[in-house]
This record gives structure tokens, C-alpha cells and sequence, in this order.
């Protein structure tokens, strides 16, 4: 059983985000806490606010980008951070729910601001421990 789990990874001035699941969704769900704790620590979000959201796109891969950036619009207008995910994929369609809460410069102390999802570095896969792994690098 793979035990699920964020990281970042270093790529030139911009930062990788990595999500890793035992499900496909599970690794998107993790991607997305990787881009939440870019800006805050994903603790520090109080996840009581929920957005529902759709992505499609015709491969994972730009399904990963695309809803990495859905979530960075999403935060963007609505001037909020996302602390909780579920993630559901049906062929090209990704629908989730994201909780979080509107952003507090005190409390959340945002590092820097996320401009979008790249396809630098995209890739999603199984990885060699039938872990499923979902990544790309972030523009910041």
C-alpha cells in the first residue's frame, strides 16, 4: 500500500510540485497540496469553505495542468487558499471538491504567488512501487 505524500522539487527559479497516491487520484490530490504549501503550509488552511470543480482535457498529463491551474485561478479570484481535496477522474473529465478559507496575510503568511502550471517536467505515471506519481513545475 503506498502511502500518499507531496514534495517539492528544485527546477531553476520556479519550483516542482509532486503528488504521490495509490490512485491516480490520490497523486492529483497530493499535487494540489504540493501547490497549496508553495504559497502556505497547507495546515495553516481551514478547510470551511468548498468550491466544486470541473477540468477536462483529452491526457492526464494536461489534465494535471489544467487543474493545477483551475486551482490557481480559483484562489486567484476568489482570494482563497484550499487545504482539503477530492478528486474523481472519468476518462478526460476530472471533477473535485476543494475546501479552504479566504486568505489571511497574518495568519497564512503567503511566500509567493503561483502564476500557473507548466508543462516543464509534466508527467504522470506509475511509479515502481505501483505508486502513482503526478508532477510539473510551477511558475512563480
Amino acid at each position: 500500500m503506498t502511502q500518499k505524500r507531496w514534495e517539492h522539487f528544485a527546477h531553476g527559479s520556479d519550483i516542482g510540485v509532486r503528488g504521490v497516491g495509490g490512485s491516480k487520484e490520490e497523486a492529483f490530490e497530493q499535487a494540489a497540496f504540493a501547490l497549496t504549501a508553495v504559497i502556505t503550509d497547507p495546515e495553516s488552511v481551514v478547510p470551511s469553505e468548498l468550491v466544486e470543480l470541473t477540468c477536462e482535457a483529452p491526457d492526464e498529463e494536461l489534465l494535471l495542468a489544467d487543474w493545477l491551474n483551475t486551482l490557481v485561478y480559483e484562489m486567484a479570484t476568489r482570494n482563497m487558499l484550499f487545504g482539503r481535496f477530492e478528486v474523481q477522474i472519468h476518462g478526460e473529465t476530472l471533477r473535485a471538491k476543494a475546501w479552504g478559507e479566504k486568505i489571511d496575510a497574518l495568519k497564512h503568511q503567503p511566500a509567493v504567488e503561483v502564476k500557473g502550471a507548466t508543462y516543464t517536467e509534466l508527467k504522470v505515471y506509475r511509479g515502481s512501487n505501483s505508486s502513482w506519481v503526478a508532477q510539473c513545475v510551477v511558475d512563480v
